[in-house]
C-alpha cells in the first residue's frame, strides 16, 4: 500500500469507522492523499498519510485485506474499499465487523487506542526486570494481563496461552505473585511463540474465520501446545489439557507442566 494515493474510499458499513467521531472524516481525510509509510504496532496497522493524518486499521477477529483489480468480483462482507491511483482496490473483508479503519489528526491520535498501547511484544519487548517491576503488586491473572494491550501490544488469546505453556506458568496465577524466574521464562517465551506463528502462517480455527491471503489455512494450528486442545494429551507429559475461562476468554493449560 505504501506510495499509493487514495482516489476513493467506499465505506459500506458505517460501523467500520466507529473510532472516528465523524465517520465521514475517514473519507475526507484520505481521498486525494498518498500513503507514505505503513507499519505495525501490536495488532494495529498504522499508516502515515500526507497532511499529518494517521491511518489506523485493525482486522478484529475475522478481517482480511485483499488487493484486487477494479471490477474483480467482491467477496461477501466486503465492508471497506480503498481505490488507489494504480487502478486497484484494497478491500477489507470482515464478516463479524470487529475490525475498523480510522483516520486521525495528531490530537485525536494522542487520545486514541494507539496512544495508550504498551510496548510491542515482538519488536520492542522490555527486559525481564522491567516486566517484573511492572507486574509487581498486580492482583490480576497473568493471562489477563498479557492480553491487556496497554501492558504489552500484540499478544492475543491463542498466543498468550502458548506463551504461558512454553514458560510452564498457569494463566490464572496472579501476576504480582510470580517470581523473577517465572517472569523471565514468560519473557523468553514471547518472541519464539510469535515468530513461530508468523513462520507457519498463523492459526486458523475450525470456523476458518482467519485464512492466509491466498486462501490457505494457517499451519501453526497443528503446532499448538495447549490452545483448543481440551482433553487431548499434553505433548510433553501426556496429561489431558484443561480448559477454564479467564476474563471471559477460554484458557487452556497442562495441569502438570504448568505450575
Amino acid at each position: 500500500m505504501e506510495g499509493r494515493q487514495f482516489v476513493k474510499v467506499d465505506i459500506r458499513r458505517p460501523r467500520m469507522t466507529r473510532r472516528n467521531e465523524r465517520p465521514e472524516d475517514v473519507v475526507d481525510r484520505l481521498v486525494g492523499r498518498r500513503l507514505n509509510h505503513l507499519g505495525r504496532i501490536g495488532k494495529f496497522m498504522v499508516g502515515e498519510v500526507e497532511g499529518d493524518i494517521t491511518l489506523i486499521m485493525h482486522l478484529g477477529m475475522s478481517g482480511k485485506f485483499q488487493i484486487k483489480a477494479v471490477g474483480d468480483p467482491e467477496d461477501k462482507h466486503t465492508n471497506v474499499v480503498f481505490s488507489t491511483d494504480r487502478n486497484e482496490e484494497i478491500r477489507l473483508v470482515d464478516p463479524r465487523t470487529f475490525g475498523f479503519v480510522a483516520a486521525h489528526t495528531p490530537d485525536e491520535l494522542d487520545h486514541s487506542s494507539i496512544g495508550d498501547l504498551g510496548p510491542d511484544a515482538l519488536d520492542a519487548l522490555p527486559g525481564a526486570p522491567v516486566l517484573f517491576d511492572r507486574m509487581a503488586g498486580r492482583k490480576v491473572a497473568v493471562k489477563t494481563l498479557l492480553l491487556d494491550q496497554r501492558f504489552l501490544a500484540g499478544l492475543g488469546n491463542i498466543y498468550a496461552d502458548e506463551v504461558l505453556a512454553r514458560a510452564k506458568v498457569r494463566g490464572d496465577r496472579l501476576a504480582g505473585g510470580l517470581t523473577f524466574d517465572e517472569v523471565k521464562a514468560i519473557r523468553s517465551s514471547i518472541g519464539p511463540v510469535l515468530k513461530a506463528g508468523l513462520k507457519y502462517g498463523g492459526t486458523s480455527l475450525d470456523d476458518l474465520a482467519y485464512l492466509l491471503p491466498d486462501g490457505r489455512a494457517g499451519d501453526y494450528t497443528r503446532r499448538l501446545q495447549v490452545y483448543g486442545r481440551e482433553g487431548d494429551d499434553c505433548r510433553t507429559c501426556g496429561t489431558p489439557i484443561s480448559r477454564t475461562v479467564l476474563g471471559g476468554r477460554s484458557s487452556f493449560w497442562c495441569p502438570v507442566c504448568q505450575t
